[in-house]
């Protein structure tokens, strides 16, 4: 079994010590503990995660000490792959993997895991979205039919596609009073390192308004569902939902800004108004805003 282990492993691609004669025993007699065992399942995890959506990721360890960190990683891989083998997927985690039939075992359900995920790919490849579907086929697109911009034709290079957006670009800026666009609110040129920086703080600022979205968005549930606590509002459950599940769907929790509006933006971008003002109330105003609250019941608080 440990020969089929081996031709399998090497018609996988993997080129570590552990082909050698004798190298693969001696690590699977180590298990855990054996640095050269944990980089073995290291790499096929790493490659079975180029054909599998995981979330787990095993790391090799570097000395025996670091096995536990190994033990745990592996059965969160092990939980996300449904593996099968009770005495590699329960138990006492630190239990596990730490004789050469287990550790045999854990590296073939590895190996045909990966096996079948090739396979997998080479049956049923992975469809391509079509270039007339794409995201940024239908950004470009959009951006030649606002310019008037012909069909290119099809052996046109990027550098001369680009070249005549810019033209037309001029074209129509041409047109405009000198202040109808406005300055951009990022005037510096930006070269990879800052694009990527840029970026990086994006990300930060997506999480954390999408968990601020997803806070409002359950407070807006729970009391959409405490206007249905009463008895007279029971008997409406069903129409309630029917009006308020369509809106609901249509609230997303995470933010679609990217680095690209800010190199749009423009500099009245930075200017802030108050959301009582008079242009922006007009759009905020509605009329249960005039519906004043009656004289409220003493509930035995202090008198004022």
């Amino acid at each position: 079994m440990e020969n089929d282990t081996l031709v399998s492993l090497e018609d996988l691609g993997y080129q570590g010590p552990l082909l050698e004669d004798g190298a693969l025993d001696g690590a699977l007699s180590g298990g855990a503990a054996s640095p050269e065992f944990t980089k073995l399942c290291a790499w096929i995890s790493t490659e079975l995660r180029l054909y599998c959506q995981l979330e787990e990721n095993v790391h090799a360890t570097n000395c025996p000490s670091e096995a536990e960190a190994f033990q745990l990683e592996m059965s969160g891989l092990l939980s996300e792959l449904a593996c099968p083998y009770p005495v590699l997927a329960s138990g006492d985690i630190t239990q596990r993997f730490l004789n050469s039939t287990d550790c045999l075992l854990l590296l073939t359900f590895l190996v045909s895991e990966l096996e079948a995920s090739r396979m997998i790919l080479v049956n049923k490849p992975e469809k391509k979205n079509q270039e007339s579907g794409s995201p940024m086929f239908l950004e470009l697109k959009g951006i030649c039919m606002s310019l008037g911009m012909s069909k290119p034709p099809a052996n046109i290079t990027m550098f001369q596609f680009f070249s005549g957006i810019e033209k037309k670009l001029k074209e129509a800026m041409s047109k405009v009073p000198p202040h109808h666009v406005g300055e951009p609110l990022m005037k510096k040129a930006l070269g990879p390192v800052h694009v990527e920086k840029i970026e990086a703080i994006n990300q930060a600022l997506v999480k954390e308004y999408e968990m601020r979205r997803k806070m409002l968005l359950k407070r807006l549930d729970v009391t959409v569902q405490s206007f249905g606590w009463s008895d007279r509002a029971k008997t409406h459950a069903e129409k309630l939902a029917s009006v308020y599940q369509p809106l609901r769907s249509a609230l997303c929790t995470k933010s679609n800004i990217s680095v690209a509006h800010l190199l749009a933006a423009r500099q009245d971008f930075s200017k802030i108004l108050r959301t009582s003002s008079g242009k922006i109330r007009e759009k905020t105003a509605c009329a249960i805003n005039k519906v004043l609250m009656g004289r409220v019941p003493d509930r035995g608080g202090p008198p004022l």
